[in-house]
């Protein structure tokens, strides 16, 4: 992204901008991530395959149809359709997983793509009923070994963990949005060919048929290609450092048996798997009994379909809200209290007695479902190690099938065996369809799973919830006060500019706390350091963790919660970018550390004093630029948390630069301060 600076402030145009809207943020946000040229065409290949998955319902649909002529057959083509690619769901999940942690995700989605395409092919070619269901089952094998391979590989892609909440929703967004529409759009024109021509005569329809399936797989084989020629970060996870681990591990079967174990015995693991049994038994109770609930309020098929439609623009919003609602409340803590939500609402949906009641809350379900479905995508990418990430994926897609496929099954068979009853109220008589105990009680299975996955996964339980909740719907961050972060290449800069900072603000009527000192901390380090004896990298990382952590626990989280505005120098990136610069360790092993040290908080606005490398010798000018281009690229992954001010001068002249910038942000920010504060 282009940045232009004020000639007279020095502060870049790009962090001036955007701020005063939510909705720029997130632009901004989803095109740092788009920046990224590997995810950027990771993002192409998930449209064409996507594309190509919409397009094999309806294609193969309609080439049953027409292989098939006995109308009852026909009439179950959809279903069979459906049916034999949910199937390797259950089975070949799990196998997917262990191939996405054991071997090199790249080369498995290319087998898996040159396999899809050429069983596609193979249908147009052979032109059997039977081969059609045996090849559509063994295409959903093969996407069920293509899945965890893909999404585990996305985090490695990105440049910081933060992003990965905003991939997600990229991915959601094309493989449930605009893949949908082109996969249904690019069947219409396919199938209007003859319309279009003016063909009549000779068997139009099944040969129209046949050219979808064709086109079905060329693009699987055009993504093949794409990974094949233009994805070789996708291997990247397998370093040079990490080839010597890859070639000791374990069996098939031993790392099958090692994932199991580390869901059940890893808290937050279990809480999402339990968290996500609950969501779907709930799913497949409203999917197995919409259809009688449809006629239960004395609607047909528009009913239905509006039911559908009110689901899906619930799932939109809450994939669109998650990003805001999880600023202001813990992941961990946000899935499972959508999941209760969720459960919730089901029980209003089974009680509502009108069509309109019934959409409200239908989209209300779908709206928490949202909101929990991108939050467990998250928690995975981001807080799951990467050698146990594919597992944990295909775990939860092979919970989703199982899950969904017995809800499903059961569902009806509860509605059967319950049937109408008619009970009396205040003496008049009432018939109560079976389809709302039944949806009661998948509301109870969703509430109850989704408390227990809440403590499973809670790691701030000192925290009230219900405050929590309700200020994070109102707007309102956790914490009452702000934290402002002073970072850059040079500790002297970083220490006159924040203490002019905190001079400044105080001097607009805020309460301000300048946080720590860099030198007393350094002093600390050196001290645990010597006396313990560490000279290895990592326990030198653990012992500056360790001291980051007692200043964050210690003064910055009380003065946050008493609603002080917090300044801190070289909070984070500073000594990131430095400790990244200096030693062997890759930037995300020591992202993730420093996340865990300060409870992932990160600080509300970041001000990057961005002053040119000076002359000097050779290794300090090498580092000092290593340094700088991790600073400017944390800066250029997150625009709308930075402030880039240019550091090149007086220091009068780039404290007045920093104070021009901060006090109109803060201004804008008064609103989501408790006055108490301000």
């Amino acid at each position: 992204m282009t940045e232009i600076q004020d000639a007279d402030t020095g502060v870049t145009g790009a962090a001036q901008a955007g701020r005063a809207q939510s909705s720029v943020s997130t632009v901004h946000r989803l095109r740092s991530v788009l920046a990224i040229r590997p995810f950027r065409r990771l993002w192409l290949v998930t449209y064409l395959c996507s594309v190509g998955d919409w397009l094999s319902l309806l294609a193969l649909t309609g080439l049953v149809s027409e292989m098939m002529n006995s109308y009852r057959w026909q009439s179950f083509a959809l279903s069979l359709v459906v049916l034999t690619q949910l199937l390797p769901g259950i089975l070949f999940a799990p196998i997917g997983g262990v191939l996405a942690d054991k071997f090199d995700r790249r080369k498995v989605m290319m087998v898996c793509d040159v396999l899809r395409g050429s069983l596609f092919i193979s249908i147009a070619l052979i032109g059997s009923p039977v081969w059609l269901f045996v090849a559509n089952f063994l295409v959903g094998c093969c996407a069920m070994l293509w899945i965890p391979a893909k999404e585990s590989a996305v985090p490695n892609l990105l440049r910081r963990p933060d992003q990965v909440e905003s991939a997600n929703q990229l991915g959601l967004v094309m493989t449930y949005g605009i893949s949908t529409i082109s996969g249904f759009g690019l069947y219409s024109l396919i199938a209007g060919i003859p319309a279009y021509l003016n063909l009549q005569g000779g068997n139009l329809e099944f040969n129209i048929a046949t050219i979808a399936v064709v086109i079905n797989g060329l693009l699987y084989f055009t993504s093949a290609i794409l990974i094949a020629t233009r994805l070789p970060e996708l291997s990247g996870r397998v370093s040079a450092k990490k080839k010597e681990v890859e070639a000791d591990k374990p069996g098939f079967v031993a790392m099958f048996r090692d994932g199991i174990r580390f869901a059940a015995a890893t808290p937050l693991v279990r809480g999402l798997v339990i968290g996500m049994i609950g969501a779907f038994a709930a799913a497949g109770v409203v999917i197995a009994t919409a259809k009688l609930y449809a006629q239960s309020l004395l609607g047909g098929a528009s009913t239905f379909g509006l039911l559908f439609v009110a689901v899906f623009v619930g799932l939109a919003i809450g994939m669109a809200t998650a990003p805001r609602l999880a600023r202001r409340l813990a992941y961990n803590r946000l899935f499972g209290m959508t999941i209760v939500g969720a459960g919730i609402t089901l029980v209003l949906v089974a009680l509502a007695p009108h069509l309109w009641i019934a959409l409200l809350t239908v989209m209300l379900v779908g709206t928490c479902a949202g909101v929990a479905f991108l939050t467990g995508l998250t928690i995975v990418g981001s807080q799951v190690e990467d050698e146990m990430r594919g597992r944990t994926v295909a775990l939860i897609q092979s919970l989703l099938k199982i899950v969904l496929f017995g809800a499903s099954a059961g569902a009806p068979l509860l509605v059967a065996l319950l049937q109408k009853r008619t009970v009396s109220v205040f003496g008049h008589p009432m018939e109560v369809d079976a389809t709302r105990p039944v949806m009661l009680g998948g509301a109870a299975i969703a509430i109850v799973l989704g408390l227990v996955a809440y403590r499973q996964m809670d790691d701030r339980r000192e925290e009230p919830v219900l405050s929590s909740l309700f200020a994070a719907i109102r707007g309102r961050r956790q914490n009452k006060g702000l934290l402002i972060a002073v970072e850059g290449d040079t500790r002297e800069d970083t220490s006159v500019q924040a203490r002019r900072l905190a001079a400044a603000l105080r001097a607009e009527g805020l309460e301000v706390l300048l946080a720590a000192d860099p030198e007393h901390d350094e002093r600390r380090l050196r001290t645990m350091l010597s006396s313990a004896e560490l000279a290895g990298v990592r326990a030198q990382a653990l012992v500056a963790a360790a001291v980051r952590a007692d200043v964050v626990e210690r003064q910055v989280r009380p003065a946050l919660d008493e609603g002080s505005v917090v300044v801190m120098e070289r909070y984070v990136d500073s000594p990131l970018a430095h400790f990244t610069a200096t030693s062997s360790l890759e930037h995300q092993e020591l992202e993730g550390l420093v996340d865990w040290a300060t409870g992932r908080l990160r600080p509300d606005l970041t001000i990057l004093l961005d002053r040119p490398v000076a002359d000097g010798k050779s290794i300090a000018l090498e580092h000092h630029w290593r340094v700088q281009r991790l600073l400017s690229e944390m800066a250029a992954s997150d625009p709308d948390r930075y402030v880039v001010v240019e550091a090149d001068g007086d220091a009068d002249v780039i404290a007045e630069r920093v104070r021009a910038a901060i006090v109109p942000l803060l201004a804008t920010r008064k609103r989501a301060v408790p006055e108490a504060a301000v």
